[in-house]
């Protein structure tokens, strides 16, 4: 049996993506180190960043169900998020509520996640490209050609 064969397709096919697992990951790595805010602006500051961290798997997740413009589109909201992510570190780094090694693990989340994020654009706007026939956006497949590799 082949490994394509083998693989398993979730109903949800953004599940397939590793940019969303990669996101999830990195939602939940935030939630466990904001979870114990001491004053009302460190509060505020961690439900920021934990909304941020949520919005970048929920655009690609979103996006994903949409055509590949709008796949494109909300994956750069995703990129938003990750950029609102990185100024909620510093603040929060600076404030003492993330330690040296706290920070820098967040901004490697943040960078992969950008890189991934890039990757995948690319490849939607590559394939949208190639095609030279008209695209109902509408209906069309935002998986259409893609490895779903990111």
């Amino acid at each position: 049996m082949d490994q394509q064969e083998e693989r398993t397709v979730s109903f949800f096919r953004f599940e397939d993506l590793r940019v969303y697992a990669k996101a999830t990951d990195y939602a939940t790595w935030v939630s466990k180190q904001m979870a114990a805010p001491r004053t009302d602006s460190e509060k505020t500051l961690a439900s920021s960043l934990c909304h941020s961290s949520f919005d970048i798997a929920l655009n690609i997740a979103e996006g994903s169900s949409r055509s590949k413009s709008q796949f494109d589109h909300y994956l750069k909201i995703a990129k938003t998020a990750i950029r609102e992510c990185v100024v909620y570190t510093e603040v929060a780094h600076n404030l003492g509520l993330m330690d040296d090694e706290q920070h820098n693990q967040s901004r490697e989340y943040l960078m992969e996640l950008t890189r991934m994020l890039g990757a995948l654009i690319i490849s939607l706007q590559r394939s949208s490209e190639r095609r030279h026939e008209p695209v109902d956006e509408d209906n069309a497949d935002p998986y259409a050609n893609d490895d779903m590799s990111y």
